[in-house]
């Protein structure tokens, strides 16, 4: 009922950023891995979605199903570089393999530099379903957004979210249990990788734009703002934190208040009022 209440664009804008934000919280809430360059991953799905749709000529599902798999790919060949170190080294080493990204979207040719890849057609979904039709386009990304969630839901109530689990606790005492934490994390940073790439992709038909902004660092944070926000380690926590943050940047846009110091103000209370976020 959401889109005859609400603006239908707004919507969907929030439900990408919640999956976006699910996907995060996969790797930091349940595998203790901080990543700073989560918008490669993000940004990237936008690039090759955008891409496929408006210079092949894919279908919606077919551009957003390669954007995913460029993400899963980028996410093995950070990820494999990134799980050798911990903390702080793991957060910067991130960091500096989605600047890495940055720049090569800023001087490669098919993405379009500053401007971006403009006017992406949404096309038909399956060849009959018109998603320039805003409610069709709605829910579609609605049955993007639960397959995506429930993915996550999944993957934390199996023994692989377990063993994630026990990583996050106690890396030494599962190492000692017998398990090999390396492939663990690893798949846990490939899959949070290919689950940001599904939110990228299906926001850049949503928009019908893949720019720079997607994959700044600025973007890399705000992920992890909306996580922190809403309730690290919590399966709705990244759900509530982006419909704040995203309803706080549309509906603060429009008026002469500064929008980041707003923002930081409300986050500053949630730490000191709800330490582990608002769920």
């Amino acid at each position: 009922a959401a889109p005859y209440v609400l603006y239908p664009v707004f919507v969907m804008k929030v439900l990408c950023f919640a999956l976006f934000a699910c996907a995060f919280n996969l790797l930091i809430g349940f595998a203790g891995l901080l990543s700073f360059g989560h918008a490669a991953f993000f940004g990237g799905a936008a690039y090759i979605t955008a891409h496929s749709a408006k210079v092949w000529g894919l279908g919606p599902e077919a551009s957003i199903l390669l954007g995913m798999g460029f993400s899963a790919l980028l996410g093995l060949a950070f990820g494999a570089l990134a799980i050798r170190r911990q903390g702080i080294y793991f957060a910067m080493i991130t960091l500096a393999l989605s600047q890495m990204v940055f720049f090569m979207a800023l001087q490669l040719k098919f993405t379009g530099g500053e401007d971006g890849i403009q006017a992406v057609p949404r096309g038909h979904l399956f060849g009959v379903i018109d998603l320039n039709n805003s409610l069709s386009m709605y829910y579609f990304v609605l049955a993007v957004f639960l397959a995506g969630f429930a993915v996550v839901w999944r993957t934390v109530h199996s023994p692989f979210g377990q063993v994630l689990k026990a990583i996050r606790e106690n890396e030494p005492r599962a190492v000692s249990l017998g398990y090999r934490t390396e492939r663990y994390k690893l798949l846990a940073f490939v899959l949070s990788a290919s689950l940001a790439g599904l939110a990228g992709g299906t926001k850049a038909l949503v928009f019908q734009l893949a720019s720079l902004t997607d994959v700044t660092w600025q973007m890399s944070g705000e992920v992890v703002l909306m996580t922190l926000l809403g309730g690290m380690g919590t399966l709705l926590g990244p759900v509530v934190g982006a419909a704040i943050v995203v309803t706080l940047e549309s509906y603060l846009a429009a008026t002469s208040m500064p929008v980041p110091v707003v923002i930081g103000a409300i986050f500053v209370v949630c730490v000191l009022v709800f330490r582990r976020g608002i769920v």
